[in-house]
């Protein structure tokens, strides 16, 4: 997930650097440019695919009804972050510097354990909420419901991605 979340970084770099996929010799068929970006688009959304499908293999979890006192829609608010991906894939000089660079974000994603947050997730239908327990603890939702009334909500299909963030594999 942490690659997922991480990866319209690379996309981003690859589209502004014109790395272009080569399938035959030009001199026989030329090839787009815009071909390969929409290749390096459609693989992201695949792999954010994949990585939907394969959660269902994490730790299975229950919330009971009445177990949340806020809910807070976190859609819009990791737009910054993101634009920051984008923004630095925009100033990385050579492919050179994306190899260093972009392992040390994936880092921080990984470890923080706390940017899970995929704008990828948004073409499958899921939205983000930041969740507030009865207990005062506040964790991160990925879902397809529409959380309106906190007291009214369960989650029977959850699974944890880290200890403050969750799935709901529940159509």
């Amino acid at each position: 997930m942490a690659f997922n979340a991480s990866s319209p970084l690379l996309v981003v770099y690859l589209i502004k650097a014109g790395v272009t996929i080569t399938i035959v010799p030009p001199c026989i068929l030329h090839v787009p440019d815009f071909f390969s970006y929409a290749v390096y688009i459609l693989a992201a959304i695949i792999s954010t695919a994949i990585s939907i499908v394969l959660s269902v293999h994490l730790d299975k979890t229950d919330m009971e009804i009445g177990a949340i006192e806020s809910v807070e829609y976190a859609n819009d608010a990791f737009l910054p972050s993101y634009l920051g991906y984008f923004f630095v894939a925009l100033d990385v000089p050579n492919t050179e510097t994306l190899c260093y660079v972009y392992p040390i974000i994936l880092g921080f994603t990984f470890l923080s354990q706390t940017l899970y947050f995929n704008p990828l997730f948004l073409i499958f239908g899921y939205h983000f909420y930041n969740l507030t327990t009865v207990n005062n603890v506040r964790i991160f939702m990925i879902t397809k419901k529409k959380i309106n009334k906190p007291k009214t909500i369960s989650f029977p299909s959850l699974t944890r991605i880290s200890d403050f963030t969750f799935i709901d594999q529940e159509p």
